[in-house]
């Protein structure tokens, strides 16, 4: 299984980037996919997930409302619309895939996933 992440950047305060992750090597839409992200010297933590169908997503407090996660199970791709982006979101953002075939419920912590992308930095300044 192979996840490609993409999209991240340099923005300011304010702005909004659109994050991706293209999966290969599993029946991509069989499984659900999180979003996380790790500021250095912090530990990795959860920003949003997706069901494998896409009817339920799950969101951290510190972005509901600011981040949308979505689906497309005809290309293979999971994305992370960012708007109203802080300094605090700065982070190397991954994206991953639920260990469990689906999976409908919440999947907050990071033993849920199995297979991770190789982080896309964004960075947020003020």
């Amino acid at each position: 299984v192979q996840l490609q992440a993409s999209g991240g950047g340099l923005v300011q305060a304010g702005d909004s980037l659109r994050l991706s992750c293209a999966a290969s090597g599993r029946t991509f839409s069989t499984y659900g996919m999180g979003w996380f992200r790790q500021a250095p010297g912090k530990e990795r933590e959860f920003v949003a997930a997706v069901t494998w169908s896409g009817r339920s997503t799950y969101y951290a407090d510190s972005v509901k409302g600011r981040f949308t996660i979505s689906r497309d199970n005809a290309k293979n791709t999971v994305y992370l619309q960012m708007n109203s982006l802080k300094p605090e979101d700065t982070a190397l953002y991954y994206c991953a895939t639920n260990k469990e075939m689906y999976n409908s419920g919440s999947a907050y912590t990071p033993r849920q996933y199995d297979y991770w992308g190789q982080g896309t930095q964004v960075t947020v300044s003020s």
